[in-house]
């Protein structure tokens, strides 16, 4: 029996994952960082539950999301600030 798959959109570019995996997983298949700090440096998830807040995305044009922490959907859009 195979995983169903599920289809969304990082940063404009299409990406499959397992159904039940975090939008996190999905961004790390084609990003190497998640965001930017105020002074430039490149930030990827750390804690990979929602404590550090490194891993915030924006998902259908909802900003300051925690990736590591939602759910990846099918058809959702979803934008780094890398």
């Amino acid at each position: 029996m195979s995983a169903r798959m599920l289809r969304l959109q990082v940063d404009g570019r299409d990406v499959e994952v397992v159904d039940g995996s975090s939008v996190a997983a999905a961004v790390a298949q084609v990003a190497t960082h998640f965001r930017r700090s105020r002074s430039g440096q490149p930030r990827a998830p750390l804690c990979g539950m929602g404590v550090c807040a490194e891993c915030r995305v924006r998902i259908d044009r909802v900003g300051q999301l925690r990736a590591c922490i939602t759910p990846a959907r099918d058809g959702m859009q979803v934008w780094t600030d890398g």
